[in-house]
């Protein structure tokens, strides 16, 4: 017996573990949403961050999907800041796609930037769909993470370095053609299969190979976010089983809210830095933590 420690009783032990469950919950919504839009990876980092934060009272199931459905939280804070850009339906028949009619409430440049955000999404959402289990088996673990993390780093420097010499870049979503929108989507797939490449590093990457400027890769990454992360979610979901207990449901929560809120911030924060700056400090940052969680658990 330990003299002046009380010993909990099993509902106080209960309390105690839900409220630090919480509290990692805030702090992986924080990871989420500056990890999401920034090009480091989001799932990396949270799955590298859970080797120090365990869940109390969550099943190995439910993180799976907390992981995954936590980005729900972030995708909504591209939804807030960017409605009026894709959002489809209009009153001003000048803008709309015929002039009478059911097609004369839909906006026609907007809709055509939601068929080449669809289309972008085709080959993350055909393979991830066919293999997310076995990704996940193969590939969910530090070494590839701290790989992928390295690899993508160097690919933004370089990429880069490259693009110094490059004119005529493309600034608006409207010169975004469809077979671009392809091929950003054939880079998200690579986001897809191995984590720690970032979704949103591989398709800006994809994005500033083909010419598009540095915010139009990074917004149009942003639109891309909304079907591939909502499909993703409700996938997720699906194989849970809604089968939530009480407190699985106030730190799915929880994690989702921090998340949107951080990522406001975030979102505001990159479209700013990267009309003055490239992105060369993030493959840097990356190269370094990639190195660190290789010598980490080489040591360990």
């Amino acid at each position: 017996m330990i003299w002046g420690r009380k010993k909990l009783s099993k509902k106080e032990e209960g309390t105690k573990d839900m409220f630090w469950d919480i509290i990692k919950s805030i702090i992986f919504g924080i990871v989420e949403g500056i990890t999401e839009w920034l090009p480091i990876s989001s799932t990396g980092h949270l799955i590298l961050v859970e080797q120090f934060l365990k869940f109390e009272q969550v099943s190995p199931e439910f993180w799976s999907m907390f992981q995954v459905v936590i980005q729900f939280g972030a995708i909504l804070a591209v939804v807030v800041l960017y409605f009026k850009k894709i959002w489809p339906f209009t009153k001003n028949k000048d803008k709309a796609i015929k002039k009478t009619g059911i097609l004369s409430y839909f906006d026609k440049d907007i809709m055509n930037l939601w068929g080449k955000i669809l289309v972008g999404c085709i080959p993350a959402a055909i393979i991830g769909l066919l293999f997310d289990e076995v990704f996940e088996a193969l590939f969910y673990n530090p070494v590839c993470i701290a790989i992928a993390l390295i690899v993508f780093g160097i690919a933004f420097i370089v990429i880069e370095n490259w693009n110094k010499h490059r004119k005529g870049a493309k600034d608006k979503n409207s010169d975004i053609t469809y077979k671009d929108a392809i091929i950003i989507g054939i880079f998200q797939l690579l986001a897809a299969i191995f984590p720690g490449t970032s979704r949103s590093g591989a398709t800006i990457i994809g994005g500033l190979l083909i010419g598009l400027s540095r915010p139009n890769a990074a917004e149009f990454t942003f639109y891309l976010a909304i079907p591939t992360m909502l499909g993703a979610s409700l996938l997720k979901l699906v194989k849970f089983g809604f089968a939530f207990t009480g407190a699985e449901i106030i730190i799915l929560l929880v994690g989702m809210i921090i998340s949107f809120v951080v990522s406001m911030f975030v979102i505001k924060f990159l479209m700013s830095y990267i009309k003055k700056h490239d992105f060369k400090v993030f493959g840097y940052y990356r190269i370094i933590l990639g190195i660190l969680v290789l010598a980490y658990f080489a040591l360990v």
